[in-house]
């Protein structure tokens, strides 16, 4: 069967989701109202409250939450064949990533912009808010440490993707100021931006002097510099920077440099969506995958499938994105439709593409079946994709030596975004937190920011596993998967509650919210009492408190949450503003 026919459903449902079912989530369920006054407008400060056009707007949504995961996760998911991560892919996308990300953009526009953790106080009570506020922390703390050494190493390991990524940092920031301060257009800004960036890329790969590697500035791979080897030293300065970059990133205006820069990437996003699938129908290759794996029975699809795909179905992180960032710059919003369900229409198809190039990328069944030997060895997917990708894009003449730089520079562009986004969203969450304990020392910008960026640097810099240094964040990163999913099915859940509060139909969040947390629970429960449990012979003591207390806390929360939902009529706290 040709690759093309995946492609080809996965684009007719999505069109019909986003047509007709995004529409009446829209004008039925939420009931959009272009005269809302909306956050951005209402607190406009010129930093983080700030009117944004929908597609500007759009751009950093997207780029925000479209970071290396829609990729990683289906590519590891294919282990148990094409059509379980086929299915929960575009099924995923429609019927809860959509709902789920407009739904929380929605919730926090009607909410004064405040992210879902702090709307659990008005919605389930202050002791579920301060349980679902630790598992967020927990979260974006693993995205920080975990995206930060994913950064650095591909800057390691593809020194030709440096001066592309790093050069459109300046770019954005010129465009930034062409916008806000002179009223310019965006558009062909940024595609000159990206045409500049995809230049860089191409010199780059063909010119050895402008691959910028650190080690060779320490003395060449192999040798030692202050005690450490001069790929760990590498490791150790890009992290440095990064966390410099974040920290600088995080606390400008979001129109200096967030938003211009998203925008680009979006761009480039697109660019490579279509060179990919323009690749895919011009190669028309084969599906040598299973479609379903019958030797696949060292870990279970049912349940793990649904937390190994998470950006690309559902993700918990895209709801912190939406009420963190995305709602404070939201112009109209009737624009929640726009910017919130295509944005998980548009990582539906970055998923989609992912299935695509692992799944055709084989020679034969037997050679896929070779790679993907157990679930372990299916965490080389990302690899996999990355040559796969560059199958694809050989189809429209790229040559593969530039269709690697520029897949990596993608890579690593999105994660940047992700990991400066995931900086701002914490320090707008531990400044929330200072202004309701009363620590007032914690609540400034800078303060804020300066707390979420050493505690990141501390995790990436513990003692790791077998990457070396730089890579502490991977001791907490096999909890990612189902602290992402607790938290969408805990969004969702607060999404229904406020709805029924509000006389809306609750059921388009509630039947997604009942379905994911019943897979997340069941599959917290197998890693945390049969994986990691010292009476299941494991040493991982660290995994097993963490993940027992998050659960423990999951649990709390979902049953405070079906107790409100029973008993609507004495929780009336909360209603429309305005």
């Amino acid at each position: 069967m040709s690759g093309i026919y995946l492609a080809l459903i996965g684009f007719i449902v999505f069109f019909i989701g986003y047509r007709f079912y995004s529409k009446y989530i829209a004008e039925k369920v939420y009931k959009l109202d272009p005269n809302y006054k909306t956050p951005a407008h209402e607190f406009k400060d010129g930093v983080d409250f700030v009117p944004t056009n929908k597609f500007v707007l759009w751009g950093h949504h997207f780029t925000s939450v479209a970071g290396a995961a829609p990729i990683v996760g289906p590519a590891i998911a294919v282990y148990w064949g094409w059509l379980p991560a086929f299915l929960w892919v575009i099924l995923g996308t429609v019927f809860a990533a959509g709902v789920h990300d407009s739904g929380t953009l929605f919730l926090s526009v009607r909410n004064k912009g405040q992210s879902v953790g702090t709307l659990a106080n008005k919605l389930i009570g202050q002791r579920a808010k301060i349980l679902f506020l630790f598992i967020i922390l927990l979260l974006v703390l693993m995205v920080n440490a975990v995206f930060a050494w994913v950064i650095a190493n591909l800057f390691i390991n593809n020194p030709s993707s440096v001066l592309p990524v790093f050069i459109q940092i300046p770019l954005a920031i010129w465009i930034g100021y062409h916008v806000y301060k002179r009223s310019g257009s965006m558009l062909l800004p940024s595609l000159a931006a990206l045409a500049v960036m995809y230049g860089t890329a191409i010199l780059t790969s063909y010119v050895p002097a402008l691959q910028i590697d650190v080690r060779e500035y320490l003395g060449g791979e192999g040798a030692t510099a202050l005690g450490l080897d001069t790929t760990s030293l590498a490791f150790l300065i890009w992290i440095v920077i990064l966390m410099v970059y974040v920290y600088i990133a995080s606390t400008l205006p979001v129109w200096k440099l967030l938003q211009p820069r998203d925008f680009i990437n979006s761009h480039q996003l697109i660019l490579g969506l279509l060179i990919l699938y323009l690749g895919l129908f011009i190669t028309s290759p084969e599906v040598t995958a299973p479609m379903t794996n019958a030797a696949a029975t060292d870990t279970p699809w049912f349940p793990i499938l649904f937390i190994t795909v998470a950006c690309g179905a559902i993700s918990g992180f895209h709801g912190l994105v939406s009420s963190g960032t995305t709602s404070k710059q939201l112009n109209n919003e009737k624009d929640v439709r726009f910017v919130g369900y295509l944005g998980s229409i548009g990582e539906g198809l970055l998923a989609l593409i992912a299935i695509i190039a692992v799944v055709t990328f084989f020679d034969s069944e037997s050679a896929f079946l070779g790679f993907y030997s157990d679930y372990n060895a299916a965490g080389g997917g990302l690899n996999v994709f990355v040559d796969g990708a560059a199958v694809l894009a050989s189809g429209v003449g790229i040559p593969a030596s530039v269709a690697a730089t520029i897949v990596a520079v993608i890579i690593v562009s999105f994660a940047a975004t992700t990991l400066d986004s995931s900086v701002r969203l914490m320090r707008y969450i531990i400044a929330e937190l200072g202004m309701e304990y009363k620590v007032k020392s914690i609540t400034t910008k800078h303060a804020a920011t300066t707390l979420a960026v050493v505690s990141s640097t501390i995790l990436v810099l513990l003692p790791g596993d077998s990457r070396g240094l730089g890579s502490g964040g991977y001791l907490l990163w096999p909890l990612f998967g189902t602290s992402n999913q607790l938290l969408a099915g805990i969004s969702l859940l607060l999404l229904a509650i406020y709805l029924g509060r509000n006389g809306r139909n609750i059921l388009p969040a509630l039947i997604p919210m009942a379905f994911l947390m019943v897979m997340t629970l069941y599959a917290m429960y197998l890693q945390v009492f049969t994986q990691w449990a010292p009476w299941a012979g494991s040493t991982d003591w660290l995994l097993f408190i963490l993940g027992a207390i998050v659960f423990v806390f999951a649990i709390w929360i979902v049953l405070t949450s079906i107790s409100v939902l029973r008993d609507e009529k004495k929780n009336n706290d909360l209603k429309d503003v305005g």
